[in-house]
């Protein structure tokens, strides 16, 4: 049997899969007896794509659990913090900083890069798709439309960005949770009815797991939720995946299902709605009745947040490319807007624009190749809500 089209574990943390100038750049460094060069290298984003006004930082536990011991030193700012790319003087500020031979790490820049860029662009599609879903109950169901691979990192970024739940099982272990979902419309279709697959879920399945029927495979909509009900003893919710070509107006649709829902006296059933959807989607489904959505592609494909790494301190003097800014820079942010500013100096006194005064706000992530800090998926989610809320958000 061959190999799947996957790297592995092994052969990311032994740079296999890194772009190969970065294994010449460290062969030539040692031919020229200029291994122990120390630099600063600063992690930083120009702009952010879709006109977005902020981002969610997701990535850096893995790039952590990448760089244990190496003899290098991290700095940067909590996962999950939302951020500008750029000061109030247009200055790109600081996600992270790795301080060290550059020997040691300048050939996992690849892998770093690839670890915060896309996790922090599918983070920061669910946290927007969280603001526009505002209390609604939110399911990720991207993984189909990206490679298996890479589902625990598809998964974990959307639960942090406000994802209630996720659907692979893989993804759920590494959040803490359980994996949701109903079931496909090949069940109805291999079953024949609607009826005969509601009965054979409830039959079949353990009853820890709620029951949520979807409805939309052969019959009328209203008519299906109203089957399940009186099939479905104690039925948690009916899931309209209704395709683009039937739906008309699908905020109709689900309107409809919820009046026939209370009218029959189901007001308890709750109505999830998927199939296409994204926070433009969602905001119009906000007041139809809806309980919450499945988002899948919106979410997985997410535009990736082009960070990149750029050496600014060579052997303790400023250096930079053209287009960047050298000289180890410090992140500071204000208490009350969350906006960030950035500083030579690690104990400035920086005013905001509101008013207030900033506050340093890198941590040290790692000294010598020990990591000092650890937060559970859990835990920065809530911090990503929070956020949000006192953005005015949510």
């Amino acid at each position: 049997m061959e190999r799947l089209f996957a790297a592995s574990e092994t052969e990311i943390r032994n740079s296999y899969t890194t772009d190969v100038y970065f294994e010449r750049t460290k062969k030539i460094l040692h031919s020229k007896g200029m291994d122990d060069t120390k630099v600063w290298a600063e992690f930083t984003l120009g702009s952010l794509p879709n006109k977005w006004p902020w981002a969610v930082l997701c990535g850096t536990e893995e790039v952590l659990r990448l760089a244990e011991g190496l003899d290098i030193d991290i700095y940067g700012v909590p996962e999950g913090t939302i951020f500008r790319s750029r000061s109030p003087k247009g200055i790109r500020v600081p996600l992270m900083n790795i301080n060290g031979e550059y020997t040691k790490f300048g050939e996992m820049e690849t892998a770093i890069l690839g670890m915060l860029c896309h996790p922090s662009g599918v983070a920061t599609a669910a946290a927007r798709v969280r603001c526009a879903a505002k209390d609604k109950k939110i399911m990720a169901f991207g993984n189909r439309r990206m490679h298996p691979s890479i589902s625990e990192v598809l998964d974990r970024s959307a639960y942090i960005g406000g994802c209630d739940d996720v659907a692979s099982k893989i993804g759920a272990d590494i959040i803490g949770r359980e994996a949701v979902g109903t079931v496909p419309h090949s069940l109805m279709l291999i079953m024949g009815s609607d009826e005969a697959a509601f009965r054979a879920f409830d039959e079949t399945i353990e009853k820890s797991v709620p029951r949520i029927m979807l409805i939309d495979t052969f019959s009328d909509e209203r008519e299906a939720s109203i089957n399940a009900c009186n099939i479905i003893k104690g039925l948690k919710g009916v899931r309209l995946d209704t395709p683009s070509s039937r739906r008309g107006s699908f905020k109709e649709i689900i309107q409809e299902v919820r009046w026939e829902l209370d009218s029959k006296g189901f007001n308890d059933v709750e109505i999830i709605a998927s199939g296409g959807l994204d926070e433009n989607s969602i905001r119009e489904l906000i007041g139809s009745g809806v309980s919450g959505f499945g988002v899948g592609t919106s979410i997985s494909n997410a535009p990736t947040l082009d960070i990149s790494m750029d050496l600014v301190c060579k052997n303790g003097s400023s250096i930079s490319k053209k287009g960047k800014f050298g000289g180890r820079k410090y992140t500071y942010r204000c208490p009350r807007c969350l906006s960030l500013d950035v500083s030579l100096s690690f104990d400035d006194n920086i005013k905001c624009s509101c008013g207030s005064d900033m506050e340093m706000y890198e941590i040290q992530l790692m000294k010598a190749g020990k990591r000092i800090t650890k937060q559970e998926p859990a835990d920065i989610r809530r911090y990503v809500i929070s956020q949000l809320k006192q953005l005015g958000e949510l």
